[in-house]
């Protein structure tokens, strides 16, 4: 049976293997780059003293290349589950084949099982093999850039796209269970994939831990550190806040030093009307000089460094308990359902 379902496989085999060398002699390639330029700016570090400016420039250097290929890299998983996950039952059902294959020997479950066992490991090697890769390729500018709990390069890094591979593999075998037409399986297959990438992300990695907390004074540097201010709303909020700490899941309300919240027409006069005090320093200038005065604070919540492989297991585990129960619905629907 394992033989058999190999020989239906190896042509996809072929492919991803093909797919696989060409992605490899790239990274290989893009990863010795990466480490000569790394060599080159570290050099022109002083001898003593800060090297933030050379390194924060290679990082720069590459960040327009590697998060785009972080991004599409992260749909490999998807993209093996429309193409190897959704045609494993419906192609057996469109050719009415399943009629043969279903009054063998071999139970129903087995014949399913041992599929889903044959190519869901592929699916897996596939998978962990391009991220394997890029994180290689990409470790010196992560060590420098230190962002690695960011939406889609968490995603693409060591484990998590193996744990994805597998559940988009067997979440296509479902769906092609009971749709029943392979190019509608295929399309709902990274539908739902594409979601669970977006929902994850945002809704539940930031809760797999209690975080910490701190209270951050909203100096005029702090201010001009922030990536906006305000919101679609109005509300008086910093966005895009960071702390050397860790990564921040979430930032409360300006406060002032008696507790109470900044008022939005106070945030409002700052920004719209700040006093003219010439200040030059960062984005805001005579804005951060405005709202500092007031003795601002915000809450932080946030997970520490520490905890990112905490984050890597947790994360794939939840994807793999999933795949675990797909694949026992699997084993109770094909079992049910006639010829």
């Amino acid at each position: 049976m394992i033989w058999m379902s190999w020989r239906q496989f190896r042509g996809q085999a072929i492919v991803g293997g093909a797919v696989v060398a060409v992605l490899a002699a790239y990274l290989i390639y893009l990863g010795l780059d990466i480490r000569g330029s790394y060599q080159t700016y570290l050099a022109q570090c002083p001898d003593a003293g800060d090297c933030s400016g050379p390194m924060g420039q290679f990082s720069l250097d590459y960040e327009n290349t590697l998060l785009p290929l972080a991004g599409v890299l992260g749909l490999v998983p998807g993209v093996l589950g429309m193409f190897w996950g959704a045609p494993l039952i419906t192609r057996e059902l469109e050719n009415g084949t399943q009629r043969l294959v279903w009054n063998q020997s071999v139970t129903r479950r087995r014949w399913l099982l041992i599929k889903l066992l044959v190519v869901g490991l592929a699916c897996m090697v596939v998978a962990g093999t391009a991220s394997m890769l890029l994180t290689w390729a990409a470790a010196p500018v992560d060590d420098v850039a230190n962002n690695r709990f960011s939406t889609v390069l968490f995603g693409a890094r060591f484990l998590p796209p193996i744990a994805y591979a597998a559940f988009a593999f067997v979440l296509g075998t479902v769906i092609g269970l009971l749709v029943r037409r392979m190019v509608p399986t295929m399309a709902l297959t990274l539908v739902v994939f594409v979601i669970f990438q977006f929902l994850v992300p945002n809704l539940v990695r930031p809760h797999l831990l209690p975080p910490e907390h701190l209270s951050k004074q909203m100096t005029v540097s702090a201010i001009n550190e922030a990536r906006s201010l305000g919101s679609i709303t109005g509300a008086p909020v910093l966005n895009g806040l960071t702390i050397p700490e860790g990564w921040i899941t979430d930032v409360g309300a300006l406060t002032q030093a008696d507790g109470k919240p900044l008022s939005a027409k106070t945030f409002d006069d700052c920004y719209m009307n700040a006093p003219k005090t010439g200040a030059t320093e960062g984005p805001y200038g005579d804005i951060a000089v405005c709202l500092a005065k007031h003795d601002l604070h915000v809450d932080i919540a946030y997970q520490p460094w520490n905890r990112y492989w905490a984050f890597q297991l947790l994360e794939s585990g939840c994807y793999l308990l999933l795949t675990g129960l797909l694949v026992l619905f699997a084993l109770r629907r094909i079992q049910r359902r006639p010829a």
